[in-house]
């Protein structure tokens, strides 16, 4: 695999991806704009799509509603992406205003959310959060773990202890850093910089995972996922390629192993978050991609050991 020479993701490593043979997992993918909601009450409707080791709960809430978490076992975060739309969040016995076009990380326990106006709102939660992963629209998709996709194991817990952590989403583009990253101690949100137009199809950036599955949430525009999957010496496990297209609101799960890539094809401003659990450790090991890396400490590497 390549990048071209303005994309910083040309300094990582593993990308390029391995000889593998064997089954490998399938592409999944949910168009909220095509389906009913998986919850549907008088003043809320949420979408719910997992990958193996996340959840996104996407919702747009009218007056009074509010969404609640009683005993929520991991962090979880909040992103409130539109202008004008704001929320209050409960944790334990504080209240905190969040601000429109803010992420939010909620510690572990009993939470509520609440929006100021009507609007969206997306939550991410690891799969730890075993209610909504079950009322996924996916869900018969994970019945079994999905080949060649790492078991789930959380990062340390923040250097200050769990908390309330609050962040603006505009964040200014800074020359050699990729996208606008955050990581909680069992989540990586990757919130990229808008995109307008179509993409150049010349400067394409396929790549591959190896053993982790990539959340790519689309909030606006549109995109075509490009998933082609490496042939072994087993026909048995050839898969054809896919190219899905994915207007917002929609998630993709793309799974490891497979070569992809995502196109923006709407004249407009495109924007997708890319969603990874646990924390990505190439994107933590560059000085200054993560922007609260200094809260939350990294792990050993198993190779490390």
């Amino acid at each position: 695999m390549a990048f071209v020479d303005t994309d910083p993701r040309g300094r990582l490593k593993g990308l390029a991806g391995t000889p593998t043979n064997g089954e490998m997992g399938g592409l999944d993918f949910a168009n909220f704009y095509e389906a009913e909601p998986e919850i549907h009450t008088g003043n809320e409707k949420t979408w719910l799509t997992r990958g193996q080791s996340f959840v996104v709960a996407y919702s747009i809430l009218d007056d009074g509603a509010v969404l609640r978490r009683d005993d929520q076992p991991d962090e979880y975060v909040i992103l409130l992406p539109d202008d004008g739309v704001a929320a209050k969040v409960t944790s334990g016995t504080n209240t905190y205003h969040l601000p429109p076009r803010s992420l939010v990380i909620v510690p572990p326990g009993p939470s509520e959310v609440k929006l100021e106006t009507p609007g969206r709102i997306v939550r991410i939660f690891s799969a730890l959060a075993t209610d909504l992963a079950e009322q996924s629209v996916n869900a018969d998709s994970y019945r079994s773990p999905k080949p060649n996709v790492a078991p789930f194991q959380a990062w340390p817990e923040p250097t200050d202890g769990f908390r309330v952590r609050i962040y603006s989403l505009d964040v200014e583009p800074q020359p050699g850093r990729f996208g606008r990253i955050w990581r909680s101690s069992n989540l990586m949100i990757n919130f990229s910089e808008p995109r307008p137009g179509p993409r150049d199809v010349t400067k394409m950036s396929p790549h591959v995972h190896e053993d982790f599955e990539q959340g790519s949430l689309v909030l606006a525009g549109s995109f075509i996922h490009h998933v082609r999957w490496p042939w072994g010496t087993d026909l048995r496990f050839w898969r054809q390629d896919e190219h899905a297209i994915c207007a917002g609101p929609s998630l993709a799960v793309i799974p490891p192993k497979s070569i992809h890539t995502s196109q923006q094809v709407s004249q407009g401003i495109n924007q997708l978050v890319d969603i990874f659990a646990p924390p990505r450790f190439d994107f933590s090991e560059v000085d200054g991609w993560v922007l609260n890396a200094d809260e939350y400490p990294m792990p050993a590497r198993a190779d490390d050991d």
